[in-house]
């Protein structure tokens, strides 16, 4: 996909996950994420994210500390 705003989205992307086809493009990763019924890398602190965890459940549990 070619995207205008990827190299800015790529300066603030806090996915961890190196092999990820979707980093840098915001709306792919949203679209694959709410399919799944999980949460993009951003949503989470970054102790988190890195758990690779993007459930709506880990979503809750981390906030609610």
């Amino acid at each position: 996909m070619n995207c205008p705003n990827k190299i800015r989205n790529l300066e603030i992307c806090t996915c961890s996950y190196s092999g990820c086809s979707r980093k840098g493009l915001c709306c792919e990763c949203l679209h694959y994420h709410r399919k799944k019924g999980a949460l993009p890398a951003c949503y989470f602190p970054s102790d988190a994210e890195k758990t690779y965890d993007r459930s709506i459940e880990n979503f809750i549990k981390t906030y609610k500390k």
